[in-house]
């Protein structure tokens, strides 16, 4: 069984006296229905999960009057061995997109206030049956992802205690014994190379098998693939399969990290292709960091919406892009120039993804400058390089030296933790998890 952060949440939720029905957002196979499942099974004494997408009958339940009084007899009728006890039951409405009226119906559950009622689904995001938006003001929201770095060496049996003796090291920037360091990058590694889908997880954690777990995260991949041609409309399905098929040449294969359309199509241009890439920001199957013309806060007032690099929301999706041998690569420390450099950012990119902070990055040319990723933190900003070695990062040194608006810099490396320079601290990759 996995360990999720997002068990917290949702008891955290369930403890608020004024708490709205609640709806967990994220991609497909993140682990949403078997997150909700768990914590049901554990916090209440029955729950009722309706499945809109398994059992399209549910629906009717829905079709008629939305209050909950009308809507609860037709649940008894339906399930007429359960209690409903309004203190002890949770209603669990999975697949919700596929049913309108149960969409409209939180907002009465809201206001009725006497059962605690949880919504998810994918794809929740495109709208593609949906005549309007989630009832505002009615509606808890929480987003959750595949398994992080954090909840990745969990499954691999390490303890919280040793995860904290390493934040130790990180907030007192001591050196981290290099047995340690090494067995950190390598553990690293094998999260960049396996991802953090749960069932992806789950089988490494039990067969040790990078061929197994190779042949899931295809699987995966097809199945994104198949709700891109299921749900997008007609006019995107081919753009936006290619769109999501390019980011491993987009980020693993060129030094320059911008989505170019041309690597989706020769001579392809953003007038034909940028509603594709919209679609798939909506749909949770991308993320995008926008470039920044300057570095201070709000750092969206000088955001390009048209200069971006596309991420996948898991590194699963990404390295089931690529062939078997780059995975073992990984593994064996052996991947050298661009592609090196590429993953490391991918693999920061996906730290930050799951930490729900919206990405940046800055370009520019004129003074050759360069910073892979900022992002903002209580009107602050945060600057971070990424290298492959432990090479000089001339642009956040130069940079964060000078930013009254930068709160922190790190140099991301595969080494050790080093001195500050110039106001920007050198730690390990892994480390990411702490920012």
């Amino acid at each position: 069984m996995l360990k999720r952060k997002v068990l917290n949440q949702l008891n955290d939720w369930k403890n608020n006296p004024d708490k709205k029905c609640l709806l967990v957002q994220g991609a497909r196979q993140v682990g949403k229905t078997y997150a909700i499942r768990q914590f049901a099974k554990t916090s209440y004494k029955e729950y009722l999960e309706l499945n809109f997408k398994e059992n399209p009958d549910y629906a009717k339940i829905f079709s008629g009057n939305l209050d909950p009084d009308t809507l609860l007899l037709g649940l008894k009728f339906r399930f007429p061995s359960m209690s409903f006890d309004p203190n002890n039951t949770l209603l669990f409405l999975d697949e919700i997109q596929e049913c309108p009226e149960a969409i409209t119906s939180l907002k009465f559950w809201t206001d009725d206030g006497k059962f605690d009622v949880i919504a998810s689904g994918s794809l929740l995001g495109i709208d593609y049956k949906r005549p309007s938006s989630y009832p505002v003001g009615y509606v808890e929201y929480i987003k959750m992802h595949a398994l992080d770095f954090e909840e990745f060496l969990w499954a691999l049996g390490i303890d919280d205690n040793l995860i904290l003796s390493l934040k130790d090291f990180f907030l007192e920037r001591r050196v981290i014994p290099e047995a340690v360091h090494d067995q950190m990058m390598k553990l690293f590694r094998q999260f960049i190379a396996i991802g953090g889908m749960p069932e992806v997880v789950q089988n490494y954690v039990d067969h040790k098998d990078f061929v197994k777990t190779d042949t899931l995260q295809r699987q995966l991949l097809q199945g994104y693939l198949y709700d891109i041609a299921h749900y997008a409309e007609s006019e995107e399905k081919t753009k936006a399969e290619k769109c999501f098929l390019s980011l491993s040449k987009q980020l693993l294969d060129k030094d320059n990290h911008k989505f170019q359309y041309k690597e989706v199509e020769s001579g392809g241009r953003a007038q034909k292709y940028y509603s594709s890439i919209d679609w798939l920001v909506n749909a949770d199957i991308i993320q995008l960091s926008r470039s920044v013309s300057d570095i201070r806060f709000d750092l969206d007032d000088y955001a390009d919406s048209s200069m971006f690099r596309a991420y996948t929301h898991d590194l699963s999706l990404l390295l089931a892009m690529k062939d078997y041998g780059f995975k073992q690569r990984i593994i064996e420390n052996t991947l050298t120039g661009s592609s090196k450099g590429g993953i490391y950012e991918c693999a920061i990119a996906d730290i930050l993804i799951k930490k729900d902070y919206k990405m940046y990055y800055y370009k520019n040319d004129t003074i050759h400058r360069e910073l892979d990723f900022l992002f903002q933190k209580e009107g602050r900003i945060m600057v971070l390089e990424v290298k492959s070695s432990n090479q000089k990062a001339t642009s956040l040194n130069r940079i964060s030296a000078k930013k009254n608006d930068i709160i922190a810099a790190y140099k991301l490396v595969s080494g050790n933790i080093g001195d500050a320079e110039n106001g920007a601290t050198t730690i390990p990759l892994y480390m990411a998890m702490f920012l």
